[in-house]
């Protein structure tokens, strides 16, 4: 369907006799918040892994659509070895932050986000030592599209601190920019909101709604129930590594078995 942007189509993947994603199949529409939820090891960030390349599916495939064009990015076919590489995925438009937050820590927040233009560049070793014209205009984009994600995540006046000094809400923000920094259709965040204080969870509820007002689709892990039920379209359960439940926010809240396995009872 044109409207899908990912496929993800009986996808597996096994560690020996753990079944970490066991047969999972849902699709991520083009513009929509869909969060993935479940409990600690249900297979979520297993299933981010299969679909950023970071580690290919024992069974089933993931199939990316951005130009209204298949492209198969993760596959069984290459045993051990990703059909397409993480930096390509990347380029291709998917970019994901980490659900431990993963910063060079004695750079800059400019310099951070900087990092994320990285697939994105096309100068080879011997423009960047001649420092060609092509070279020169390539390092003023990079900079100029690096301050607009910056400005975006609200850390303008951040832009020069170096990231270990930031706040821990800080830190996911610029984690975020380098995200945005790639230009990625399909944008997934494993945990964003894990350590921050109300404040900075209802900041960072508001800021993944603008990016999807983008017209950038957010594929969302996320423990935090009040944000999840907040601003996803749709929901996607796992449980032991199977899909129990998919639905809107309402229905996966009264659903028997989501209940069961994860939400419990007030």
């Amino acid at each position: 369907m044109s409207d899908t942007i990912l496929n993800i189509s009986e996808l597996s993947k096994f560690y020996g006799g753990v079944r970490a994603v066991d047969d999972v199949s849902f699709d991520i529409q083009k513009g929509e918040i869909l969060s993935l939820i479940g409990p600690n090891g249900a297979g979520k960030t297993t299933l981010f892994n299969c679909v950023t390349g970071l580690t290919n599916p024992t069974d089933g495939r993931v199939i990316l659509d951005i130009d209204g064009r298949d492209k198969i990015i993760s596959s069984k076919k290459q045993a051990f070895k990703p059909v397409i590489k993480p930096d390509r995925i990347n380029a291709l438009g998917i970019a994901r932050t980490f659900q431990n937050i993963r910063l060079f820590n004695t750079l800059t927040v400019l310099n951070n986000v900087k990092v994320g233009r990285h697939a994105l560049t096309k100068c080879n070793f011997f423009g960047a030592v001649l420092r060609s014209r092509s070279q020169q205009e390539e390092e003023r984009s990079t900079l100029r599209q690096s301050i607009k994600h910056i400005v975006f995540v609200g850390l303008e006046e951040k832009i020069l601190d170096i990231a270990s000094n930031l706040s821990y809400g800080d830190q996911r923000r610029v984690e975020i920019a380098r995200a945005l920094a790639s230009e990625p259709k399909l944008l997934l965040l494993d945990e964003p909101a894990a350590g921050m204080n109300p404040k900075e969870t209802s900041d960072l509820m508001n800021l993944i709604r603008r990016i999807r007002d983008t017209g950038i689709t957010v594929l969302l892990i996320e423990h935090d129930m009040k944000v999840v039920m907040e601003i996803s379209d749709r929901i996607v359960v796992l449980d032991y590594g199977k899909k129990i439940a998919e639905g809107k926010p309402e229905n996966i809240r009264n659903d028997k078995k989501v209940i069961e396995a994860y939400l419990g009872t007030d």
